[in-house]
């Protein structure tokens, strides 16, 4: 058994040491197993990302985020959108209204706000930007909110509501989305 898994450790070893140690940083043999953390931890997501008719009255470029549905609608030409699955606010952290993307950032410093850390206190003061981070992989600021849409590394939060008011997307999600939009993106957050 020892001998099965030491070959693909070994040659892990060898590429991470050939692409400059890129990701020796934050390796854990779990990776490979599939039950730790991984580049986009996770994998894909539980709801598929599809092309689907959109009827809404929004001009092409717009994300419009539904609560109630838990999904994510970048729309394209001819009535037509791209359809994320998302985790959104808990009862008592949904809110709707109209924002546009002000800020992108990839693998993104996370420091919780004062009210987060009221509500808990067991919280780190400031996490950087990787693999454990619960921001995720890329984030996406909403106006002068302390709301963003961002990935995540629990993946199975996907279509819950448990956030405390960001939009949850999978770091694979998140980062597709991240390469359509840009900064001065309208969104719209229904909330019904």
């Amino acid at each position: 058994m020892i001998r099965f898994f030491a070959a693909p450790i070994a040659a892990i070893a060898l590429l991470s040491t050939a692409a400059g140690g890129a990701f020796a940083e934050g390796f854990d043999s779990r990776d490979i197993m599939g039950f730790g953390p991984s580049f986009f931890r996770g994998g894909s997501s539980p709801i598929p990302r599809t092309t689907v008719y959109y009827n809404g009255n929004y001009a092409p470029g717009t994300v419009v985020v539904n609560t109630s549905e838990r999904r994510l609608y970048l729309v394209l030409q001819n009535g037509q959108a791209l359809r994320y699955g998302i985790g959104v606010g808990r009862d008592g952290f949904r809110w709707g209204g109209v924002h546009k993307i002000t800020a992108k950032k990839e693998w993104p410093d996370w420091t919780p706000p004062s009210q987060m850390l009221a509500r808990r206190p067991d919280l780190p003061r400031h996490m950087k930007g990787g693999i454990e981070n619960p921001l995720g992989a890329r984030a996406m600021y909403l106006g002068s909110t302390l709301y963003r849409i961002h990935g995540s590394n629990e993946p199975e939060t996907i279509g819950q509501a448990v956030s405390s008011g960001c939009f949850r997307m999978t770091n694979e999600d998140v980062s597709d989305l991240y390469s359509r939009v840009s900064v001065g993106t309208k969104v719209v957050v229904l909330n019904n």
